[in-house]
């Protein structure tokens, strides 16, 4: 029975790096894996799915998942997932529920204001199983909050998506994301 998987994070838990390792575990296996990605994530070049630590793959774009069969995949695993619209994400429920493929998604669950991001938001509501990739803060405790950061400072407002790494965003415990210190 296949299943919708929800893999959330804040900034630089890993979560790519973890889709890219899952990829390779069913591709050793003799296993098809479709790996998809929203059309605005450009950060890393067109249908390229990179990690921080330097793996990546090629992949398609979520938004042309009905030019796809899916049923010729084993699995699917969606990158960037908190920028998905409720419409994809009913579309992943649909490849899980009617085409019997489980989707793994990762991303964010919150913004750098602490909203949830559209896609998260339905992928919590309707996921089988939700799974949190753990980091740390830079005092030790887990990170929950993604701070945008802009000249050394911990901003808290502006458009919910901005495209951005380590120069634009850090992964804070919820006390140094409230106060916005970045450092001790």
């Amino acid at each position: 029975m296949a299943k919708l998987y929800f893999r959330y994070g804040a900034m630089g838990s890993s979560k790519t790096a973890n889709a890219l390792m899952v990829r390779y575990n069913y591709l050793e296996r003799g296993q098809q894996v479709l790996m998809l990605k929203p059309r605005l994530d450009n950060r890393d070049g067109e249908r390229i799915i990179a990690s921080r630590c330097g793996l990546s793959c090629e992949g398609a774009y979520v938004e042309d998942i009905d030019t796809l069969n899916v049923r010729n995949y084993n699995c699917v695993i969606v990158d960037e997932a908190q920028f998905l619209t409720k419409a994809q994400v009913e579309r992943l429920v649909r490849v899980v529920d009617e085409d019997n493929v489980p989707v793994i998604a990762y991303g964010l669950r919150a913004d750098f204001q602490g909203n949830l991001f559209e896609g998260s938001q339905w992928l919590l509501a309707w996921a089988d199983t939700i799974e949190e990739v753990k980091t740390i803060c830079w005092c030790g405790k887990k990170a929950i909050c993604n701070a945008r950061v802009i000249d050394g400072h911990v901003v808290k407002e502006g458009e919910q998506i901005v495209l951005g790494g380590n120069e634009s965003y850090v992964s804070l415990c919820r006390k140094h994301w409230t106060t916005g210190m970045l450092k001790p």
